[in-house]
């Protein structure tokens, strides 16, 4: 017996879930920093700054162009509009480095609060009451 070429099945090869040819991206994230704004400990101007310069696009730092827009929308919300595919975890791993070389890393934390909105947040300090008392 003969066998003939495979044939393919229902649902074929490709890429699954992609976007189809000649089909626009549009993403949009917040980063939503006005606690840490009000406290005076962040700036976002420098936020939005770092990331235009921070973000890779096609695997080259500061070559945004059109396709990423990096916006201060003003009371410490930062935005970040993509028109091709493109990363929230990218976004929150930037953000990370960010604080970390503001020295900020200990005080604050990124928490994704819904799809595309990325917070800072300060962590929960309890007092520490039940510490020992020098004598």
């Amino acid at each position: 017996m003969v066998a003939g070429p495979k044939r393919p099945t229902a649902g074929g090869g490709g890429l699954k879930g992609g976007p189809k040819k000649n089909q626009k991206i549009t993403k949009k994230f917040v980063i939503n920093a006005t606690q840490p704004t009000q406290d005076r400990i962040f700036d976002p101007s420098a936020f939005a700054t770092f990331l235009q310069q921070r973000i890779k696009v096609d695997g080259l730092t500061g070559n945004l162009g059109d396709t990423i827009n990096v916006s201060n929308l003003g009371d410490g919300r930062i935005e970040v509009v993509a028109h091709k595919e493109f990363s929230g975890r990218y976004l929150k791993y930037l953000t990370k480095k960010f604080l970390k070389k503001q020295q900020l890393r200990d005080w604050l934390r990124v928490v994704s609060t819904s799809k595309g909105e990325y917070t800072l947040k300060f962590f929960n300090v309890v007092g520490d009451e039940g510490e020992e008392e020098e004598d």
